[in-house]
């Protein structure tokens, strides 16, 4: 399972969707968003939890990271094994990762069973991942960089013909700058780097 995330490239999605299956009166409602941390993910539960207070059950999954090894399943009181296993494997199905499921549930009154519930819920994962673009992206190394600003268009030069993506930037008279690196061409951007004088830089 693993080994599909570690290589140059991996794929997640950049849009949240949202999708609803019913069966005998329950309503799913499943909301796939991109996310890059568990804090993240954290805050959208809790805004989904007060946007559906009434719902019985906030079941979800998720898989961050480009090793793929940062993961978490919740059933929700749901019976074990029915709801956050069934969204997960959605998830692993495509190999996508930074990316987050949570299915939110009212029941409608007519217990569905086990068999039912594993359905509904994959059924409402692949329904949502089905209406957002999956993408595909280079795994990169994060660095920081500190220079002077007269040095900014050899950096950004650099920046552009490697395709870098600038996460931070601050500009003064001196700036500081975190760019991730894609990791297949990480030794000669950071031959290009060096052949700048003044400039420091730094894996984050």
């Amino acid at each position: 399972m693993v080994s599909l995330f570690i290589m140059d490239h991996y794929f997640t999605i950049e849009k949240p969707s949202q999708a609803e299956f019913k069966d005998r009166g329950s309503k799913f409602i499943a909301y796939a968003f991109p996310v890059s941390d568990a804090a993240g993910f954290k805050k959208r539960l809790q805004e989904l939890k007060k946007e559906h207070p009434k719902a019985v059950h906030h079941c979800f999954a998720y898989r961050i990271g480009t090793d793929g090894n940062t993961f978490r399943v919740s059933d929700d009181g749901e019976p074990g094994g029915t709801a956050g296993k069934p969204i997960l494997g959605q998830l692993d199905s495509r190999a996508i990762i930074n990316t987050a499921v949570i299915v939110v549930r009212y029941f409608g009154g007519t217990l569905l069973g086990v068999p039912g519930l594993i359905n509904a819920y994959k059924t409402a994962t692949s329904l949502a991942l089905q209406l957002t673009p999956i993408v595909q992206k280079q795994v990169e190394t994060i660095y920081s960089l500190e220079f002077d600003y007269t040095l900014m268009n050899l950096v950004m030069t650099i920046i552009k013909q490697f395709n870098c993506s600038i996460l931070e930037q601050q500009s003064q008279l001196f700036c500081n700058m975190k760019i991730g690196i894609a990791k297949n061409r990480e030794a000669e951007i950071l031959y290009s780097l060096k052949e700048i004088k003044g400039i420091e830089f730094r894996e984050t």
